[in-house]
């Protein structure tokens, strides 16, 4: 399953390869060549998915709920292409540093509180959004897929990246991915999964849709 890169991401040279990048002020020591900022791949989940040619089905104005935003590498990367993006985040130190990034991106709403709680943000979240992105590391990651999942619309999709490691481990991480997307089965359509190896040891992209 491939699919374009949305609106707002092209590849462009730096460095002499050809990389991911969007438009949007630096935020983590990228290369950038005038207005682009390329898009490290080697530190973003999203980044590998689109860099190993997986439909994710952004289009470039999508409304985003993005889970796990840490200090803001990625979904800075997000919010220089799409809508409306919330990023929710749990530790304080990483969200001080995604406030600062936050703060040249007008689109970006930074949260501090649990993925694991969305009623915690319910109030500000708006409904019907396009997109969940979810990168974190915890147990039950099809649990907060699935909890979220009140803030899509019918038929949006949701870009997993499952990390086996924090799942369990002593488990093999092929078994930990298909559990964890039979979890995800009954609330959402897998459309495409592939291994993030060997950007990212032991994680699977999954690219789903809200049924």
């Amino acid at each position: 399953m491939t699919g374009s890169l949305p609106a707002g991401v092209e590849r462009r040279s730096f460095d002499g390869r050809t990389r991911l990048a969007t438009r949007g002020p630096p935020v983590y020591g990228e290369p950038t060549d005038g207005e682009w900022r390329c898009w490290d791949a080697r530190r973003s989940k999203l980044g590998a998915m689109l860099e190993a040619d997986l439909d994710t089905g952004l289009t470039g104005d999508d409304r985003v709920l993005y889970l796990g935003a840490a200090s803001g590498t990625t979904v800075s990367h997000v919010a220089d292409f799409a809508g409306p993006t919330y990023a929710v985040e749990f530790a304080p130190r990483p969200m001080r540093d995604l406030c600062g990034v936050a703060e040249a991106r007008g689109n970006l709403f930074p949260i501090l509180a649990d993925a694991r709680k969305p009623s915690a943000y319910a109030h500000i979240v708006e409904r019907d959004l396009d997109v969940i992105v979810q990168d974190v590391a915890t147990r039950g990651q099809a649990a907060v897929a699935v909890d979220n999942a009140v803030f899509l619309r019918e038929g949006g999709r949701l870009l997993l990246a499952i990390k086996a490691r924090s799942e369990d481990v002593t488990a093999k991480p092929s078994a930990v991915f298909d559990r964890v997307c039979d979890e995800l089965s009954p609330t959402y359509e897998i459309l495409a999964t592939e291994r993030l190896d060997p950007l990212h040891d032991d994680h699977l992209a999954v690219v789903a849709r809200k049924r």
